[in-house]
């Protein structure tokens, strides 16, 4: 019976506020909609002004053309015909306006068609009476007062036409605006009472929550504390597993050496024989030929070689002492650049950049991490085709801990190539050693960190490496 009265109570509650949201959306997408009317009511306004407003340029243009032929005649002066060729080109300018304007209008198009032809009657008696008036010695004769005449008619038609297109704008403009009010107040009506219902919704949404509010705080509390025990849980399981994978990684890495201080030592001593034993043998030789020279010389070249090896994993798996100072991980990274700048540039690779403003410095032997990181950027570098690598370099603060993230667009790697990529002498270059990535990851247990590898086959790769805060 509980159960089905806390279903009624939480449908009840799911309805109330569904029921307003919905009406205040509604009324929401109303008034939208009555803001989008009333800008396209302002434009046609605007552009109602617009023909207006180029109607009357039009016409002023033309008074101005024949009070030009006026003053000419009268004064005889020429000056007064410049204020006439520049009204044609202001004349053709407004037409052309106005055409634009009015072109999804036929009305007013038959309008201004009927116009310019008005207009460019008036402009052809302007233009006979500029030219007839000199060549008759300026003199007003009955040639010229019957084209003033006709000028005039002309000019009292193009006056019609003018206030016959704008009398038909104002119609238009009247229409509208008769229009947008009469929805505007049934838009009024439909919010007005939306809103009412919207709220009388809401209040029966929150009288019904209210009633068992007391009920469903502590509900809330206990599954919220429950929660919160379950997520401690978590973190807690999670931060071991976290620590249980370091001290598998370290001791993983500290038996690892101890091999290696085992193999250099059962090495090293046959070695230290050879060495003895060739050099004994050369001394007792009373002639040293050619072919047994090139002989002793590979024993020696060989015998240096497996020494360097040996001392190579010796020095890629041994716990070093550091020394250490403070130091910003967004510096060490750009002076390890800086150190891959030939390569980088030889293989015409984009570095991108991506540096937390906010760090907090790590406690690192600088020269060592530098080591590091600069190991990742050349690996990064030479896994990618040149004249197409991008390189990824990110900092950031994640759960106390410094995190670097350097990335490429290369070959990537498989999952068998991963869990072998830190082992001594594994190594998928034609002439690399196998000792870079392993000389790395020392570094990094070194200092306490992580280093983590996600790659897939043709996607790139990316080492996530953390370090703790210095506060």
């Amino acid at each position: 019976m509980k159960t089905l009265n806390q279903l009624a109570f939480d449908f009840r509650i799911k309805v109330g506020y569904t029921a307003a949201f919905i009406l205040l959306l509604f009324s929401y997408v109303l008034t939208l909609y009555g803001n989008n009317q009333l800008m396209k009511q302002t434009e046609r306004v605007i552009h109602t002004n617009l023909v207006i407003t180029h109607l009357e340029s039009l016409l002023s243009g033309v008074k101005d053309a024949e009070t030009a032929l006026r003053g000419y005649i009268v004064t005889k002066d020429t000056s007064f015909l410049v204020t006439y060729q520049n009204s044609m080109p202001f004349v053709d300018k407004n037409y052309n306006e106005l055409y634009k304007d009015i072109k999804d209008n036929p009305i007013q198009l038959k309008n201004l068609t009927h116009l310019n032809s008005l207009i460019q009657k008036k402009y052809d008696i302007l233009a006979f009476g500029i030219d007839y008036f000199p060549k008759n010695k300026y003199v007003v004769d009955d040639t010229l007062l019957k084209g003033a005449y006709n000028g005039n008619l002309i000019m009292d038609s193009i006056r019609f036409g003018v206030n016959k297109m704008q009398m038909h704008e104002n119609v238009l403009l009247n229409l509208r605006t008769k229009e947008m009010d009469a929805r505007y107040r049934s838009l009024n009506v439909i919010i007005i009472a939306s809103v009412i219902l919207a709220f009388i919704f809401a209040v029966f949404g929150f009288y019904t929550y209210r009633i068992e509010y007391s009920a469903r705080i502590i509900a809330d509390k206990r599954v919220n504390d429950a929660q919160e025990e379950r997520q401690q849980r978590i973190e807690q399981l999670a931060a071991a597993n976290s620590e249980l994978v370091l001290m598998k990684r370290s001791e993983k890495f500290a038996a690892t050496g101890r091999i290696a201080r085992t193999i250099a030592h059962e090495v090293r001593n046959p070695l230290t024989n050879i060495d003895l034993a060739v050099a004994q043998i050369k001394s007792e030789m009373p002639v040293v030929d050619e072919n047994n020279f090139l002989l002793f010389d590979m024993i020696v070249r060989n015998s240096k070689r497996i020494n360097q090896l040996v001392s190579e994993l010796l020095s890629a798996t041994r716990f070093a002492e550091l020394s250490y100072s403070s130091v910003s991980i967004n510096t060490v990274l750009d002076e390890a650049l800086i150190l891959a700048k030939d390569r980088i540039e030889l293989n015409k690779v984009n570095v991108e950049k991506k540096y937390s403003t906010d760090m907090c410095n790590i406690s690192a032997d600088v020269d060592k991490v530098k080591i590091a990181f600069l190991n990742l950027i050349i690996n990064a570098v030479e896994a990618m085709e040149p004249n197409a690598g991008i390189l990824h370099i990110i900092t950031k603060g994640e759960n106390n801990k410094c995190v670097v993230e350097i990335s490429d667009n290369g070959h990537g790697m498989t999952d068998e190539e991963i869990n072998k990529l830190f082992e001594p002498y594994f190594t998928t270059k034609p002439n690399g050693n196998g000792l870079g990535l392993t000389n790395t990851q020392n570094i990094i247990l070194n200092h306490r960190g992580h280093i983590h590898v996600k790659s897939n086959p043709g996607e790139g790769t990316t080492f996530i490496i953390q370090f703790d805060f210095v506060s």
